[in-house]
């Protein structure tokens, strides 16, 4: 069974990298770097358009992709130490724990 702490690192490392990585490339001192942060930041957020499209919301919210990622990382990290703690997920004050057999 593989055990639940490195993916959860690796997940997280993996949503660091693929968004929040490309947009602090562009902070970056190496015009190669600055170049390729922002194709990746605009390559990213033109893949995001279908699915605004799709619920019918303004194209404007494409460049906040990485935003957005990073909430759901906060979210992720979050709801796995909520389950660590035995306190299961938490929805309008209550709390939905894990029953034992």
């Amino acid at each position: 069974m593989t055990q639940p702490f490195p993916l959860l690192l690796g997940t997280l490392a993996g949503m660091f990298l693929t968004y929040v990585a490309a947009v602090a490339l562009i902070f970056a001192h190496d015009s190669a770097a600055r170049i390729l942060g922002a194709s990746a930041w605009m390559l990213m957020s033109l893949l995001y358009l279908p699915t605004l499209r799709f619920y019918s919301l303004s194209p404007l919210w494409a460049p906040l992709l990485p935003l957005v990622a990073a909430f759901y990382s906060y979210a992720t990290l979050l709801s796995a130490a909520r389950h660590y703690l035995g306190r299961g997920a938490q929805w309008k004050g209550r709390s939905q724990t894990h029953r034992p057999r």
